[in-house]
């Protein structure tokens, strides 16, 4: 139940990819953290699985399907959460999906659904979250991009160059969309225990063991902590914080 200290007390959020790990502790941190939460997801089992719990525990959330790549569906959702709660004040932006291998082992199928996701998706949400909140005058927009759009390293270049694409969309957003009343921010977490981990964990043997050691926290992050970076930069306590890529990485760019 939110309260008026709350950091998002009074705020409408849309959680974009919020059906299971990172994105599934993203809803229970906002929702703690006082907001009214629209969730959406491709899979309608567990978005409405996690509806349940938050309903339960006295927060207000609704849910919804569709697919970021798909522009109708993206432009269904954003109608749909302001049909269900009167407005828009924050997105995050969190659908996503992984990708490893070599650049010449990637395939061409494999190549365009990873950028259909991560890029086209990620765009087609900021623009149709833009156009609800340039309505009201504000609006603070959060993306997922990770410290792989940040620097390079082997055997996950689609899935970098994905999230280096994202931060330029995000600080191009800033300047287009900042006299309008809107923020817009990513974060870029470090390896962070979730469905996308695990795949790294097969199909880059040794990868996940190699950067906890180059960590300077000398752990796995968790998807609550990436999530209290959001919540932050939601609310208006990061009311002068825009166009910022902000690792959450246990140090690991340090």
């Amino acid at each position: 139940m939110s309260t008026t200290s709350s950091p998002l007390a009074g705020k409408v959020v849309l959680l974009v990819g919020a059906s299971t790990g990172i994105g599934a502790d993203a809803a229970r941190v906002l929702a703690a953290d006082g907001a009214a939460l629209m969730l959406v997801a491709r899979t309608e089992e567990p978005l409405a699985k996690l509806t349940a719990e938050l309903t339960a525990a006295g927060h207000d959330a609704a849910y919804t399907t569709g697919d970021v790549a798909k522009a109708a569906d993206v432009a269904a959702f954003v109608d749909a959460t302001v049909a269900r709660f009167g407005r828009l004040d924050g997105a995050y932006n969190n659908a996503a999906m992984g990708g490893g291998g070599r650049l010449d082992a990637v395939s061409e199928d494999d190549f365009d659904r990873i950028m259909a996701v991560n890029v086209k998706g990620t765009w087609l949400c900021v623009r149709e979250e833009v156009r609800v909140m340039e309505r009201q005058g504000s609006g603070s927009i959060v993306n997922v991009s990770s410290i792989g759009g940040l620097r390079g390293s082997s055997g996950m270049g689609a899935y970098q160059a994905t999230k280096h694409a994202v931060i330029g969309l995000t600080r191009t957003a800033a300047h287009d969309f900042g006299p309008l009343g809107i923020r817009v921010n990513a974060v870029a977490p470090g390896p962070t225990e979730s469905p996308m981990l695990d795949e790294l964990r097969r199909t880059v043997p040794g990868g996940v063991e190699a950067r906890i050691a180059a960590t300077p926290l000398r752990k796995v992050g968790t998807g609550a902590e990436v999530a209290a970076t959001v919540s932050f930069l939601l609310s208006e306590r990061a009311s002068h914080i825009s166009g910022v890529v902000l690792p959450v990485d246990g140090g690991f760019l340090a």
